[in-house]
């Protein structure tokens, strides 16, 4: 069947692939990858390209939101000098 991987949405983009549902549990797909037999469990692929492109986009909107409060903290930081191999 073919699967759409969201796994990594945020960095490769989604992966379009020919797979099948593992007999451990339909929960999760493999795929032959050349040398390497890979595997993704729910709710890193879809049997959708609709789904797949929600499921980006909500990780997306999360990395969004994480870098926001990363980037927030590190604004409100306050930089001070202390003496070395003191703890605080």
């Amino acid at each position: 069947m073919i699967v759409w991987i969201t796994k990594y949405a945020l960095t490769q983009g989604i992966l379009k692939a020919e797979a099948e549902v593992s007999s451990i549990s339909e929960r999760m797909i493999s795929i032959e990858g050349g040398r390497f037999l890979e595997c993704f469990h729910k709710p890193h692929w879809h049997t959708t390209e609709e789904d797949a492109l929600a499921q980006a986009e909500e990780m997306r909107r999360k990395k969004i939101a994480s870098l926001k409060k990363s980037l927030d903290k590190i604004e409100k930081m306050k930089i001070k000098i202390s003496d070395f191999g003191s703890s605080g």
